[in-house]
Parts: structure tokens; sequence; C-alpha cells
């Protein structure tokens, strides 16, 4: 146990939030000696059956009241949805109580020995790139995992390695949500990918959303990585305090400058660590090794090799590692072609950001769009999609916010708006889609939504939309998932 936790023992810290967060979190800090009591604002039947197994262990749950602090409370962590502006932090605040997340407190319980981190953030591309990054890093033989905001949370990470040995180096994903309540955390190396306007409700504006990515890169220690075709990203590493000899390193899809990574003749090149980097550049991968290879996945890629090579990674592993990858689902996924339509899944583009690489990726498109905007904006989006686009069908609670960008941007595409509401829009819209293109097109469902309003969550939308599909196909295999 580190100092910094050390002193746990017999203090009351409230955790607000169940879930895949703060149920471990609140079994851990009730292991380290604390009294643990849990708020949470709702009092469904997962939160009763989650409280129910925090009380066995003699944990305090209060359902149904997320706002008022426990009285006694001397330090309060949280799990990542909540927003900073709760009641529950402004009495913190008034009462000089600290918050910490749950990513800060997997930092402090790290020991002796413990493995670095090489971070990951971004507004779209975070999961890919740390998968890619674990990859390589497997290839190269090291003992590593992908964790953070990716399913694995970091306080079971760091539990396993005091438990079963340290692992040699951490992919570590992490959301701007984690980041605003992460203030200790100092990675080996980190990567902002790129930064546009996403959970503006939650962060309450740009410049507060960006500041929270910003923190990743604060105490690096080798590399601070940026987009260089997203200046934002590269302002908040000259903007960071790092440790004393951290480089700032660039990805880019054109050829490289001196401490950039590159494309040159379809080739995934290194000139930031290799000797005379002013007059060489290291071969990394071709192109065709990253799957899809699309533009927006190739610069995953990029800032991937370029996490590993900052931490000492072969060029031989980054290959071997970005031929072994394969993405999750519904990310720029090919579910099928039908009568010579290709159709694309990449139901995970849930902000307009996303969409608009998705769609940058293909010359003739019918998009599917729509869902909850998040407070988010179209106009860009439109504008730039436009001369890609055959036609447009719209789905969703805030469809008619796409619509009118389209109407301001795109007025002679041809748009269909499905007004139901049912799972069973998707197959509509699927069927509509057919309707609208032509052999050689591509019918992409990218959303630039999130996906509450009609499905569980944006693997539901995309599975209907592959189920649709293949009801078109006849359930044919012929395509290959993710080319």
């Amino acid at each position: 146990m580190t100092a910094a936790t050390s002193n746990l023992k017999g203090a009351a810290v409230t955790v607000a939030g169940l879930g895949v967060s703060g149920v471990p979190a609140a079994k851990v800090l009730h292991g380290l000696g604390a009294d643990v009591t849990v708020v949470n604002g709702t009092a469904g039947g997962r939160q009763r059956a989650e409280a129910a197994e925090l009380e066995a262990l003699g944990i305090t749950v209060r359902l149904g009241d997320g706002d008022t602090l426990p009285d006694g409370t001397d330090l309060v962590v949280t799990t990542p949805g909540w927003k900073p502006s709760s009641p529950l932090f402004a009495a913190a605040a008034a009462a000089g109580v600290e918050i910490w997340g749950d990513v800060e407190l997997a930092w402090r319980l790290r020991g002796p020995g413990s493995a670095p981190w090489l971070a990951v953030t971004g507004t779209n591309g975070k999961t890919t790139t740390t998968r890619m990054l674990a990859a390589i890093l497997t290839a190269a033989g090291l003992r590593t995992a992908a964790v953070g905001n990716i399913g694995v949370s970091l306080l079971d990470a760091v539990l396993g390695e005091r438990d079963c040995g340290p692992h040699d180096v951490l992919a570590v994903e992490l959301s701007s949500y984690q980041l605003h309540w992460a203030p200790s955390i100092r990675p080996h190396s980190a990567v902002v990918l790129n930064l546009a306007p996403d959970h503006l409700d939650w962060h309450g504006s740009m410049a507060a959303y960006a500041a929270d990515k910003g923190r990743i890169y604060h105490g690096n220690q080798v590399a601070c990585v940026y987009n260089a075709a997203d200046p934002e990203t590269e302002r908040l590493v000259r903007e960071a305090d790092v440790e004393e000899g951290c480089r700032a390193i660039g990805f880019t899809l054109n050829a490289p400058r001196p401490s950039e990574f590159g494309v040159v003749d379809g080739i995934l090149v290194d000139r930031a660590f290799v000797a005379d980097r002013q007059r060489n550049a290291q071969e990394l991968a071709e192109t065709g090794d990253v799957q899809p290879s699309a533009p927006h996945n190739i610069a995953n890629a990029l800032a991937a090799a370029a996490l590993a090579r900052a931490y000492g990674v072969e060029p031989a592993a980054v290959r071997e590692g970005l031929r072994a990858f394969r993405p999750d689902a519904h990310r720029v996924a090919e579910v099928a072609v039908v009568d010579e339509i290709r159709y694309v899944d990449d139901s995970k583009a849930t902000n307009p950001h996303a969409a608009a690489a998705s769609l940058a990726a293909y010359d003739s498109v019918v998009w599917l769009a729509g869902g909850l905007a998040k407070g988010a904006t179209f106009d860009d989006l439109v504008l730039r999609a436009a001369p890609r686009l055959r036609g447009v069908v719209l789905f969703g609670a805030d469809r008619a916010l796409l619509r009118q960008a389209l109407t301001r941007h795109a007025p002679r595409v041809p748009v269909l708006e499905l007004e139901r509401t049912d799972t069973g829009a998707m197959a509509a819209a699927v069927a509509a889609a057919r309707g609208l293109a032509a052999p050689g097109d591509t019918v992409l469902l990218a959303p630039a939504c999130a996906s509450m309003d009609m499905f569980t969550d944006y693997n539901q939308r995309g599975e209907l939309f592959a189920d649709a599909v293949r009801e078109l196909s006849g359930g044919r295999p012929d395509h290959d998932d993710h080319r």
C-alpha cells in the first residue's frame, strides 16, 4: 500500500455511484479498512441487486439519494458519469473534502515496480488505438493489457499486479470524465488523438472538455503524442507540465517532418525515434497491414505505433501487432455486399467527428443517421460530406437537427425521415436506404448521435442493422467483417 492510501484505514469514504466502476471501488476501499458509504440517485432492480451484494460485506448503501453528502465524509470517490455540477460535489467542495475518480484511486494504489502507463484519449478512436497499442506491445513480447475505459478496470489491473506480479506496461484508455477526476496520474507517454465537441452537457463548455483531455499529458516522462492535423492537440502539449526531456511527437497522414510519424508511399514510418531524424526514417508497416485501412484508422495506427516506439518497441513488433489486430464490432465493419451495394456498420460513430471520419472513407454514400445529439451541431459535418451523399435516411429523437443541416448544405440530396421509434425502425431504415442506393454505393450506418433514445446501446443498434442487411442478402456469407 502506498503512503497516499495507507491513511484510508478508518476513513469515512463516500462512493458516488454503483455500476462497473462504483462496485469494485467500494469493495477495494472496504478492503483497505475504510468506512464506506455508497450513494446512488436511482433505485432500480440492478441497483438493488448491487446494493445487496455490497451490504452483505458491511458496506452502507443509500439508494435514491445521490445529492446529499453523508455526515463526516473524509473523501469522495466518484464513478465517471457523475457531472461536476452535482450537488454532492458542491457539498464536498464546501466542506473541503477531496474528490477522486476510480482512475485516481487506481493510480494511488500502485505499488513499487508497478507497470508504467501508456495513455490514450481523444474524442474518437480511443478504444481502437488502445487495443492496437496492446497488440503491438504483445507482439514485442511484453506482459501487457488494454485497460481503463475499455471494459477492464484499472483498479482490477492494479490489484491484479499486486496479487499476480506486475505487467511490463499497460495500454490505458481514459475518457474525459475519468481524466477530470484524476489530477495525480503521470503516464510514461500519452496521446490526445483528436478534439471535437462532445459531452458538452457534462463538461459545460468546449474549453472545459479540452482542458480535461489535456490532463493526460501532465507529468509525461518520454513522449506527448499529438495529431499534427488537429492544432488543439498540439496546443495541449505546449501547455502541459511534463518531465524534463519529454518530447512532443506528432503523427500525420502525410510525409512526416522530424519528430513525427507519417505515411510515405503507403508505408507507415517513424521519423522520431531514429538516429538522425533530420535525414532518416524507419519503416514500420504498410497501410495494408492496418484493418480497416480507412484514413482515420491509419491515424489510429500511427498514434499506437508512436506510443509503442516511445516505450522502446522494435519496428518489427509494430508491423506484427498491427497485422494481428482486428477492431471491435460496429467500427467500420462491412456486413455484406448485396446487388453490388456495400453495407457498412459504424454504429460506434456516436458524434459528428466520428461520423465525418467514416463518411470520408467512401465516395458515394447512402447515410443512415440520427439519435440523441448530446448538444452537438451538424452543419460542418454535412457541409463536408455533401459531395459524397447519394441519399440520407434519418431516424431518432434529434433527427430534425440533421434534417435542418441537410436542408442548408445539401438541399439536392434525397432525404427520407422515419418517425417510428421502436427497434424495428432499423429494418425500415435499411429498406429505405436500399431504395436510394445504386450499384457501387455504400450504405453506411454512421449515426453521429448516441443510441439510447431507441436502442439499449450502440451495440444493439449495430446488431439490428446487421440483422436487417443479412435479411436482404438471404444470410449469404459474402463479406469479410472489418475489411
